[in-house]
């Protein structure tokens, strides 16, 4: 303890802890503060510097970060359809066309011109029938043959769900079951029943889709190729396939590498598309909710290729078109009894005799005839 000047007395602060100060006597005179002053100021003593990353130098990363401005981020640039600069969106597009199977196709179309020695125009149009005959027609014949079962199917699914419903209601009455439970028993003994005679008849509705599953990967890789091929990535033999396709065309298309100025192509592709839309529609008298649905959307497909097909180089345009015309060809062929005979597909009920006479008189009630 201390006395200090005035009487006052007080503790000092020991571990700086603050301790309550001892109040003076009574009638003691009060201290008087005093101002600090530049000679009674205890000196302070300066802060020692945190240790962080340094860029060189002494001086504290910190203040370095502070001082140095950010750079600014880099830019993402892609290409697009015709080749020009587009943004970061485009790398998967850029990352696809140089794809091992796009690398395969560009090889095989390469092979297939020097082969047989065709103009490029030929040998786009000889590749999609290649592709569509030896690959896609007989996956078409197979889901023929699929579909066909499962329509015969259809009568004895029908007369099991019948009898299968009478003895959940029966089981159902026996054990007190609500109408959701006996709704749920009844689906779930259906899908059962139903999958092992998918499994008898080896008709998995899945296997009918097993076209669109390699058809579309095998029409994009071969447009990528021919894609690549118009913007100049491909040679072959020294001499690049770009400059082949310049002059490769025919009629009003002579330059494959760019868009058809005329939109013939563009015009053709989508009535290709719609005609085989509307094939299938008047082959079937009835559609469900899901088929209602599917064709007004390759309805709309079909109007939104046009401008896409206007825009791509012709050599792109011109197998889009003659892909669209075998495809319809093929449909029109599976039509054909003799021709289901000799894929061995099944007949049904729905089958006709005269099923190319049957469209053009459905075509003609539904368009013309009102």
């Amino acid at each position: 303890m201390q006395v200090a000047e005035g009487g006052k007395a007080t503790l000092r602060l020991r571990s700086c802890r603050l301790v309550e100060p001892i109040r003076a006597p009574p009638g003691a005179a009060p201290r008087k503060s005093r101002p600090w002053t530049a000679e009674t100021r205890p000196p302070v003593k300066p802060r020692r510097a945190r240790p962080g990353p340094h860029w060189g130098g002494d001086r504290p990363g910190m203040l370095r970060l502070l001082l140095v401005p950010p750079r600014p981020p880099a830019r993402r640039v892609g290409r697009g359809l015709s080749g020009s600069a587009a943004g970061g969106g485009w790398a998967w597009y850029e990352a696809l066309s140089g794809s091992a199977p796009v690398a395969w196709a560009e090889a095989g179309l390469a092979s297939l011109q020097a082969a047989s020695g065709l103009p490029w125009w030929a040998s786009v149009v000889a590749a999609s029938a290649l592709l569509r005959t030896g690959l896609t027609l007989p996956l078409a014949a197979h889901q023929g043959r699929v579909l066909a079962k499962l329509e015969k199917l259809q009568p004895e699914i029908q007369s099991l769900a019948k009898q299968l419903r009478r003895e959940v209601s029966a089981c159902g009455a026996r054990r007190g079951w609500s109408e959701r439970e006996a709704r749920f028993h009844f689906r779930k003994n259906l899908k059962r029943i139903v999958s092992e005679l998918y499994i008898r008849d080896n008709c998995h509705p899945f296997k009918a889709s097993l076209l669109i599953w390699i058809q579309i990967p095998v029409w994009v890789f071969v447009s990528l190729a021919l894609r690549n091929f118009s913007i100049g990535r491909t040679a072959s033999e020294g001499f690049p396939i770009q400059e082949q396709l310049s002059v490769g065309g025919t009629l009003w298309f002579v330059d494959l590498t760019a868009p058809d100025s005329t939109l013939i192509l563009p015009i053709t592709l989508g009535l290709l598309n719609l005609l085989i839309v509307e094939i299938f529609v008047l082959q079937k008298p009835s559609l469900s909710r899901i088929q209602k649905c599917a064709t007004h959307f390759f309805r709309g497909m079909s109007v939104v290729m046009v401008p896409i097909a206007a825009t791509v180089p012709s050599a792109m345009a011109l197998y889009w078109v003659s892909s669209s015309f075998m495809g319809l060809s093929h449909n029109l062929l599976l039509r054909s009894p003799a021709f289901r005979r000799l894929c061995r597909i099944p007949p049904t009920k729905s089958d006709s005799d005269t099923p190319y006479k049957d469209i053009v008189a459905a075509a003609y009630a539904k368009y013309f005839a009102k």
